[in-house]
């Protein structure tokens, strides 16, 4: 074989394997920019507002970056099934930050939360299980969209606004929590009216739900809070709870605006309870003379100790102790012959606060 021949085929060869090596196949489609419906979309009701809140969406329905964000529509609608936005009820704008594409690998950027409020329209002859539908949809800048969010429902019904005159005060028996019963509570099949207190300490962050009493006869007027920390402060809320257990679904809650918070710091200027029962025993003769005293244990929760006291006939009472009587009996071994004694005794809690004295009781000593 001529060696020009065998150059030349050795020449084809390589041109067929190069145009092998780029061939890249069917050109793929522009890409549209369209960004992925939102799939998180949550809803709370307070009052008659409804929050929304949903995450922002980074990518298109084609996994790439958004480049050019368009606003969020928010749409509302009285139908379950809702398909399409329709005329929306609120938008907001565009993102402030455009993401940019690279040749380098980036790592993705953070989630943020996107959130949205709503005041309920007024529906006339609303029924305890009417709900309305919310949506959101994300457009580019050419307002294309790839769809509607998942569906979120919301209870229709009109919230029951906080009572009024609610105080809460400091007392022995605990926070005294009272209120002035709501006139618009109305009687509907399945459903309940409560009132939801809240606790907070001063410097945190959450609220305690501490109550909820059935208030359609007001029947939980004065509440008593007992569960607190004396020496700290505590600012109290309530709000009206509509409970609709509507048959075959999830019972659901509507929580009303708030009340005002109270603010009460829980000092404790609160004695124990006065001691009872104090009774008097002479030793008896042949034994070296004392009186022994009993009486009534005091229950409180806090209590300390006691104090004793004694007297005599047309004098003052005397402290005898010098620490506190940790249990309700005393023996008192300086008694003086042919005197009468007469004795009372306190009760003391961690705080200091002493209650009066008990009523008196006498011995005669021999």
């Amino acid at each position: 074989m001529k060696r020009g021949v065998v150059k030349s085929q050795f020449i084809l060869l390589v041109l067929v394997l190069l145009s092998g090596c780029a061939s890249s196949g069917p050109p793929l489609p522009p890409s549209l920019e369209v960004p992925s419906p939102v799939t998180d979309l949550r809803a709370l009701r307070k009052g008659d507002k409804v929050y929304l809140a949903w995450t922002e969406q980074t990518k298109t329905t084609d996994h790439q970056a958004i480049r050019h964000s368009g606003p969020t529509l928010i749409c509302r609608s009285r139908a379950n099934s809702m398909k399409e936005c329709g005329t929306s009820v609120g938008e907001l704008p565009p993102a402030a930050v455009t993401q940019k594409t690279s040749a380098k690998k980036q790592a993705p950027p953070p989630k943020t939360t996107a959130t949205y409020s709503d005041n309920l329209p007024v529906v006339p002859g609303v029924r305890p299980e009417d709900e309305i539908t919310y949506a959101v949809e994300v457009l580019n800048d050419r307002k294309r969209g790839a769809g509607l969010s998942n569906r979120v429902q919301v209870p229709l019904l009109p919230a029951i606004p906080p009572p009024s005159g609610f105080q809460a005060e400091m007392t022995a028996q605990g926070t005294k929590i009272t209120w002035t019963c709501p006139s618009t509570l109305q009687q509907l099949a399945n459903v309940e009216y409560r009132l939801r207190v809240y606790r907070r300490g001063l410097g945190n962050q959450n609220d305690d739900k501490i109550a909820e009493p059935d208030i359609a006869d007001c029947a939980g007027s004065p509440l008593f809070d007992t569960s607190f920390e004396w020496e700290k402060s505590y600012d109290y809320r309530a709000a009206v709870v509509t409970a609709v257990s509507a048959p075959g679904k999830p019972a659901i809650e509507i929580e009303g605006d708030d009340t005002d918070r109270v603010r009460v710091f829980a000092h404790d200027v609160f004695p124990p309870v006065v001691p009872s029962g104090l009774q008097a025993v002479f030793s008896g003769p042949g034994q070296q003379p004392f009186v022994d005293l009993i009486w009534s244990p005091d229950t409180d929760a806090d209590l300390a100790g006691y104090n004793v006291y004694r007297r005599e006939e047309g004098g003052q009472a005397a402290k005898l102790n010098s620490e506190l009587v940790k249990t309700p009996a005393y023996r008192d071994d300086k008694v003086q012959s042919g005197k009468k004694h007469f004795y009372s005794v306190s009760a003391v809690d961690v705080r200091s606060n002493e209650s009066a004295k008990s009523g008196e009781t006498s011995e005669m000593v021999p």
